[in-house]
């Protein structure tokens, strides 16, 4: 027959756990701190790497894609104030506000002809038409990145993939997975067929018809009736090119 421990076994056991917890809270402790004294160490070579190459952020797109990636790493967001250390060095702030104005200004002149949802390599290639002349060169990495941005102005303004493309919507209109298949669709040749669609989609006629007409109501779609087939081809801007654009004078 198995004997109860003791008191004093018990007040052993109890110390011992004491014991072991506080070990294990001095541990922690140290390793907090140690990762808070190398994330210190690292935010100060950071920026001593920021001011030996400050040029190359400014005026190189890859490098300064780059520069973000080690940024995030450490948990450092140069874009989260417009004040302070990254601002007075990089004017990063400043620039990707700037840039921000600029693509709600394009979204703005483009939305009665692509319904508020233009394509991110349409939107850089007139936003580089109003740059002519700027310092910096812009690259798509630096688009997502003030987009990301506008998203404090409340409904639209993000990014969505439709197949292997970006769009970038800015009005409040949410896009279901049958737009979602549809503009995937159109992206071969800028516009589809009620016949296509049932076709290639596998959809009924109601079901085609009535998904386009509601891109149509919209905005993001335009129709086509002019063909001796007699087919409607509804033609979709946002996956098409936007061949004349009023707004592309330098900014």
């Amino acid at each position: 027959m198995r004997r109860r421990p003791g008191i004093g076994g018990l007040q052993n056991a109890a110390t011992a756990r004491d014991q072991y917890r506080l070990l294990g809270e001095n541990v922690a402790k140290l390793r907090t701190d140690l990762m808070k004294e190398q994330l210190a160490t690292f935010r100060s070579q950071l920026e001593d790497f920021a001011r030996k190459h400050k040029n190359d952020i400014r005026k190189n797109p890859a490098f300064r894609s780059q520069f973000h990636e080690m940024c995030a790493k450490i948990g450092v967001d140069p874009l989260a104030s417009n004040k302070g250390f990254w601002v007075e060095l990089l004017g990063i702030g400043d620039f990707y506000y700037e840039l921000g104005v600029q693509i709600i200004d394009i979204c703005l002149a483009t939305r009665p002809h692509n319904g508020g949802l233009i394509s991110l390599e349409e939107l850089c290639k007139i936003l580089a038409q109003k740059r002519k002349g700027a310092r910096e060169t812009v690259s798509e990495d630096d688009c997502l990145r003030a987009i990301s941005k506008l998203k404090v102005l409340g409904n639209g303004f993000e990014v969505i993939s439709v197949g292997k493309r970006k769009l970038v919507r800015s009005v409040p209109t949410e896009l279901n997975k049958d737009h979602n298949e549809i503009l995937e669709l159109a992206q071969t040749q800028g516009f589809v067929t009620v016949d296509e669609v049932q076709r290639r989609l596998n959809w009924s006629s109601g079901r085609a018809t009535d998904t386009l007409e509601t891109l149509l109501k919209e905005g993001l779609a335009m129709v086509d009736d002019g063909h001796r087939d007699g087919r409607r081809r509804y033609w979709f801007p946002c996956v098409s090119s936007i061949s004349s654009y009023a707004g592309s004078d330098s900014a």
